[in-house]
């Protein structure tokens, strides 16, 4: 069902570029960004630890949108997020102890994909959906590994006109990923200004 979205996303982009070839207007946002995602421990320590542990991840969130239509703009979505949390480890043999460490984990995506919005009032509702690449690293115990997957989010928030040519955005995206070979969909809230052209 993924593939199938992502082909119809890809052709409705083709389309709406091939009709408008320079942008009417759009915007450009910066904030604060915060996901709940996975670090994973198993290249760290071997069995019985957990395959992954569940982190909080803190960062920001920037976005360029171009506006071919009233109503519908093409997107390039980026951010970047950390976290850590400890985690004990099973100490080998017969597991009679254990040995705490600090995982540490780093995650960006940057995305492309079509936005549709209306104005009504001072509020500009949006919706999106978006194609493109995550990255992740993790590192704990003196090691690092990383892993590069492809992304989609499918997500919306809305604009609050503050003054002309500037608003304040709230935002909630589903984000999924593929890393270390195991499925993830975390949600990504992002909040921050936004500068209209």
């Amino acid at each position: 069902m993924r593939k199938i979205s992502a082909i119809g996303c890809a052709v409705f982009l083709f389309s709406v570029l091939a009709q408008a070839q320079i942008p009417t207007g759009g915007n450009v946002f910066f904030g604060y960004s915060y996901s709940r995602g996975n670090a994973f421990t198993h290249n760290f320590a071997p069995p019985p630890n957990p395959a992954n542990a569940s982190i909080n991840m803190n960062g920001w969130a920037a976005s360029v949108e171009g506006k071919y239509l009233p109503w519908i703009g093409v997107v390039a979505d980026f951010d970047w997020h950390y976290g850590s949390r400890g985690v004990t480890q099973c100490t080998p043999p017969g597991c009679t102890s254990t040995s705490p460490f600090r995982l540490n984990a780093s995650r960006h995506e940057l995305m492309f994909g079509p936005r549709a919005s209306v104005s009504i009032g001072r509020y500009t509702p949006f919706a999106q959906l978006l194609i493109g690449l995550a990255h992740q690293t993790d590192s704990g115990r003196g090691t690092t590994n990383s892993d590069t997957t492809f992304a989609t989010a499918i997500g919306g928030g809305l604009d609050y006109k503050l003054i002309k040519g500037v608003a304040w955005r709230a935002q909630m995206d589903s984000i999924h990923s593929h890393f270390f070979g195991s499925a993830q969909n975390d949600l990504r809230f992002s909040t921050g200004i936004v500068f209209r052209f």
